[in-house]
């Protein structure tokens, strides 16, 4: 029997359908560069913004860091989360155990905090990142005025010294 022409332009079509192919190469380099990223954007070190300029104490703690609020201590200013809010020499100079610029910026930071994050311990912490050799009276002001302002889980940033080191 004989195939009309539309029959045999539709057996053509439908014989000559061409099937497609994934281009496996490309996937590859996209989901290798996207493991990378997340690789050097996965990392625990937590970098601190004036790190420049303070040299931690080192220490052998076990816990990690988490993230809280920062306070920095450099040899001239007091930061709060990069933020300047007063100079040391002044601080030292006075005979206060509290240092009033750095509780009406803590209390501030505290107020603004909504109900369900005062809830938290994380709310009421503070790390104080600070050179190893500040002097311990402005430490311990420091500290008092954190403890005054809702702050009472002060902790202090520390390089981590290897234990393998002391052997």
């Amino acid at each position: 029997m004989k195939q009309s022409r539309r029959a045999k332009r539709l057996q053509r079509h439908h014989n000559s359908k061409i099937v497609a192919k994934l281009n496996m190469i490309s996937l590859m380099d996209i989901f290798t560069i996207l493991v990378f990223f997340l690789l050097v954007n996965s990392t625990n070190n937590q970098q601190f913004a004036n790190q420049d300029t303070i040299t931690l104490p080192e220490s052998t703690a076990e816990k990690a860091p988490r993230a809280t609020l920062s306070l920095f201590v450099d040899a001239n200013n007091i930061y709060v989360q990069d933020r300047l809010v007063t100079d040391i020499p002044s601080v030292l100079r006075s005979k206060e155990l509290i240092i009033p610029a750095l509780k009406k910026e803590l209390d501030y930071r505290h107020q603004h905090l909504s109900s369900s994050d005062l809830a938290t311990p994380e709310a009421r912490s503070i790390t104080i990142i600070g050179d190893k050799k500040i002097p311990y009276r402005l430490l311990k002001k420091i500290m008092s005025t954190c403890s005054k302002s809702q702050y009472s889980e002060i902790s202090l940033a520390v390089y981590r010294k290897s234990v393998r080191a002391e052997l």
